[in-house]
């Protein structure tokens, strides 16, 4: 049964990058247009670029992709009077498992985010920008594509956007599908036409980024907050969140609740509140655990119900906030095949560049297949945690770090799902077929 969220609970939720997906045909140039669309642009051009990294840095804004890494502060790492090319990378490559929020942003409202690209790269000084987006995610590039179509016809790319003297090109550019891409670094690799594989840094790309050049790398959801704090300002921002997360953020809700989908609030909501916004728990179902921030963040259990969502509240609580890709799990979902399937992903998707994330994820999917067939010993569990060991902070990228987290937590909060499997108290969830090449 549905419940009906609090008056109080409702006034949460504050529409800022989300209050246009509800408006007919919002993808369109002359509906955006209609709706404040590339005022901020106008009021940008007019302002020097120093100024807006400034006022980015007053914002508060950090970076909406999972680090949290002030963006102010990056873009001014990129040096100035250089004599190089400046870029702009846009991470559109949404590919953590439970993440959903970037994906309905460009396909409901690409030119926020086309509007923040031109922006930002006019603060960083930046004649080129590229968006690097998911093969897959066939209908959003398609949107996209449109939309940077749409704002060349318009003048708001090209030659002397809008009389300024400033000119930019964007491209739009379709991935392979592969993961580890979404790691900065790898995405650059990628972009230049090589193999999608982690950099060794330093150097970093704030001066030897694409092409060996300056470069910023940010979110979708970075970027297309940019035009939102040109025209409400600093304070404005800041009004939303708490005083170290700034802003709203998109909530990804998936799982066992009664409307599963987008949910964008100011940082410091918490799940219970999330929870009823979303419905509540589906019939029959209690919470167990979750995860706060997508698959490589460390699970959280029902006792973290209050926790404040933003950066330092979950950090207190032992996980990370990460791409707040909140998955939720009930009393009838099993950690210990939640994790299981979880690191047959990371282990497929790891680019094998470095030898802990290529054979740690490899040896402990496997050690996952026995205890889940219900041959796997107490040595087991130990096992495991020797890998975790092994690959977190030993890994090229995150990767190996986000593999680990699922692995570590649900250990720490239900061993005892894994002694039930290895004491025979729990029937075998996998068949003794798939531990062919698992010993």
């Amino acid at each position: 049964m549905t419940t009906t969220p609090r008056r109080e609970t409702l006034e949460k939720l504050t529409p800022v990058l989300t209050k246009r997906w509800l408006s007919p045909d919002a993808w369109r140039l002359d509906v955006y247009e209609r709706l404040d669309g590339y005022a901020a642009l106008r009021k940008a051009l007019g302002a020097h670029p120093d100024d807006l990294i400034q006022l980015v840095k007053d914002s508060g804004l950090r970076g909406r992709g999972g680090a949290g890494f002030p963006t102010g502060l990056k873009w001014g790492f990129i040096p100035q009077g250089d004599g190089q090319p400046h870029y702009l990378v846009v991470n559109a490559d949404e590919g953590e498992p439970g993440t959903c929020k970037d994906l309905p942003l460009m396909t409901h409202d690409p030119h926020s985010l086309v509007e923040g690209v031109i922006i930002a790269s006019y603060a960083i000084r930046a004649n080129r920008a590229y968006i690097y987006i998911r093969g897959e995610a066939v209908h959003a590039a398609r949107r996209l594509r449109n939309a940077v179509q749409e704002a060349y016809r318009a003048g708001y790319l090209g030659e002397n956007i809008l009389g300024s003297g400033f000119d930019l090109e964007l491209v739009v550019h379709s991935g392979a599908g592969a993961y580890i891409c979404g790691e900065e670094t790898a995405l650059l690799d990628s972009l230049e036409g090589f193999r999608g594989q982690p950099r060794l840094r330093p150097p970093f790309p704030a001066t030897h980024g694409l092409y060996a050049c300056p470069t910023v790398v940010n979110n979708v959801g970075t970027i297309a907050s940019v035009p939102y704090i040109v025209l409400g300002g600093a304070a404005w921002w800041k009004s939303m969140g708490t005083e170290k997360s700034s802003g709203p953020m998109i909530y990804s809700l998936s799982g066992r609740i009664n409307n599963p989908g987008q949910y964008e609030a100011g940082l410091g909501i918490t799940l219970r509140e999330l929870i009823e916004l979303a419905g509540g728990m589906q019939p029959g179902h209690e919470l167990r655990f979750w995860t706060p921030g997508g698959s490589s963040t460390p699970l959280l259990t029902a006792e973290h119900l209050d926790v404040p969502l933003d950066f330092e509240g979950v950090a207190a609580a032992g996980s990370i906030l990460g791409t707040t890709a909140t998955q939720i799990f009930s009393d009838q979902d099993c950690p210990v095949y939640a994790t299981y399937r979880w690191l047959e992903f990371y282990h497929h998707e790891s680019c094998g560049k470095c030898t802990p994330c290529r054979e740690g994820n490899y040896w402990m999917v496997r050690t996952y297949r026995r205890i889940l067939a219900g041959q796997g010993t107490h040595e087991d569990l130990d096992t495991l945690l020797d890998t975790c060991d092994n690959i977190l902070g030993r890994s090229f990228c995150g990767l190996g770090d986000g593999a680990t987290s699922p692995v570590t937590s649900s250990l720490q909060y239900f061993k005892q799902d894994y002694l039930d499997y290895i004491e025979g108290r729990t029937a075998p969830k996998l068949s003794e077929k798939t531990l062919v090449g698992a010993h």
